[in-house]
C-alpha cells in the first residue's frame, strides 16, 4: 500500500498510508493471479485451500475458483499472526504448495512460521513495495505459469532467498537489507524475478555512473521537467545538476530546483507540461525490473502521460551483465501500461554509448 504514496512500505505506519490515500494492492493482484491460473488450466485437478474473508476467500468467490476454507477465524483487520497461523494450518493439511500475495514482509512472516522440517514449497505473487527476495514470480501471470509447471513436474525445487529491508532506514534514505534465510520453492527461469543485487561501489563503477550522467545531461532539454527514479546512478545525474537527490525515492527536477521524495499525487500536481517531461530510471540490480518495484510513485497514471521516447533507462555495464536472462521487465499492475513499455529499448551504458535491450 505504501508505494504510490511514497512511504516505501507500510511496516508500522499503516494508518499514515491510509491517511495519504493509499489503497490495498494485494486483492487486485490476487484476483488477477486466480484469473490467470483458471484461464490457463486444462485438466489439472488443482484444489485451492484458502483463508477466510479478505485473506483469500473473497478473491476466490469473485473469480469463481472452487475452494475450501482453512479452519481459522479472521478479524476485520488482519495481522502478521494471521499469516503465520495460515502457514501452520497449510503445513498440517499437507498442502503441496503455498502461494502468497504480498511483499518481503509477508515472505519473512512465512519464513518465520514455516516448519523447519518438511517445508512446503512456496511462491510469491508480487504485491508489495520492496520485493528483494527471490521467492517472487515476476507478475501474476508468471506465477500461474510456474504453478502449472510445478504441477507437471517441470519446475525445479530450489532454495530461494528471503530478504527484507529495514523500512524505517529506507524512509530515512539509508539502504539496509538483510538475508533472513531460504525457503524452498518452484523455479522456472525468466518467470521468477530472483533476488535484488546490491550495486557495487568501486572506482570503475563510479566512473561509469558519472559518464552516464554526463551523457544524460546532454540528451534532456535544459528547460524540461525530470522525474528521477531511485538509485546511485540517478544520484550521479543530480550531482552533475548541482542539486540533492533522495537516494531511495523519486524526485522532480525543474529549472535548477529539486522537489525531493515526491509521491504520485505530488508528481501529478507539479507537472503542467507533460510534453516536456522526461522520466529517467535505472533497473533493479539482477532483477532487471524498470517499473513496479521500488519506484511505484511513477505509477501507470504518470507513465501514460509520458511518451516512450522520453523515458531514459540508464545502467552501468556491470549491472547489465548481471541482469537475469539479459532482459528488462515491467510490472506496473496495469496491462495497458506494461504493453506500452514492452519491446526493444535503448539503455544508456556509458558516455555516448547505448545498448539495445528487450523489455518484457
Amino acid at each position: 500500500m505504501g508505494g504510490k504514496v511514497g512511504l516505501k512500505g507500510t511496516d508500522n505506519i499503516i494508518k499514515e498510508a491510509i491517511a495519504r490515500g493509499a489503497e490495498p494492492v494485494a486483492p487486485e493482484r490476487a484476483t488477477e493471479f486466480l484469473q490467470c491460473l483458471k484461464r490457463n488450466m486444462t485438466k489439472e485437478p488443482i484444489q485451492l485451500l484458502t483463508c477466510p474473508r479478505i485473506m483469500g476467500q473473497e478473491e476466490a468467490v469473485s473469480t469463481g475458483f472452487p475452494f475450501e476454507l482453512l479452519p481459522m477465524k479472521t478479524q476485520k483487520e488482519t495481522t502478521a499472526q494471521d499469516t503465520k497461523t495460515a502457514v501452520n494450518l497449510l503445513a498440517q493439511a499437507k498442502a503441496d504448495l503455498i502461494i502468497f500475495v504480498g511483499g518481503d514482509g509477508t515472505a519473512r512472516d512465512i519464513y518465520d512460521s514455516m516448519p523447519k522440517k518438511n517445508q512446503v514449497p512456496t511462491i510469491g505473487v508480487p504485491a508489495g513495495v520492496k520485493m528483494y527476495s527471490g521467492i517472487f514470480a515476476v507478475n501474476p501471470l508468471d506465477a500461474a505459469e510456474v504453478i502449472l509447471a510445478f504441477y507437471r513436474g517441470e519446475a525445479q525445487i530450489t532454495d530461494l532467498e528471503i530478504m527484507d529491508a529495514d523500512e524505517e532506514a529506507i524512509r530515512n534514505d539509508a539502504f539496509s537489507v538483510k538475508l533472513h534465510g531460504f525457503l524452498k520453492g518452484p523455479f522456472v527461469p525468466l518467470r521468477m524475478q530472483g533476488s535484488k543485487q546490491v550495486s557495487v561501489e568501486n572506482d570503475d563503477e563510479v566512473d561509469n555512473q558519472k559518464a552516464i550522467g554526463k551523457f544524460i545531461l546532454e540528451q534532456v532539454p535544459k528547460n524540461a521537467t525530470w522525474i528521477l527514479g531511485p538509485g546511485t546512478t540517478m544520484k550521479h545525474v543530480t550531482d552533475l545538476l548541482g542539486v540533492e537527490k533522495t537516494l531511495l525515492g523519486v524526485d522532480i527536477y525543474r529549472n535548477g530546483k529539486i522537489i525531493l521524495d515526491a509521491d504520485e499525487k505530488r508528481i501529478m500536481k507539479e507537472i503542467a507540461d507533460w510534453k516536456n517531461t522526461w522520466i529517467i530510471v535505472s533497473p533493479i540490480g539482477r532483477q532487471g525490473i524498470l517499473f513496479g518495484r521500488g519506484n511505484q510513485q511513477i505509477s501507470p497514471k504518470i507513465l501514460k502521460h509520458v511518451d516512450k521516447d522520453r523515458i531514459i533507462i540508464a545502467a552501468t555495464k556491470t549491472k547489465l551483465q548481471n541482469i537475469q536472462g539479459n532482459i528488462l521487465r515491467v510490472d506496473t499492475g496495469d496491462a495497458e501500461t506494461d504493453k506500452k513499455l514492452k519491446g526493444y529499448t535503448k539503455v544508456v551504458t556509458d558516455y555516448h554509448e547505448w545498448r539495445l535491450m528487450q523489455v518484457q
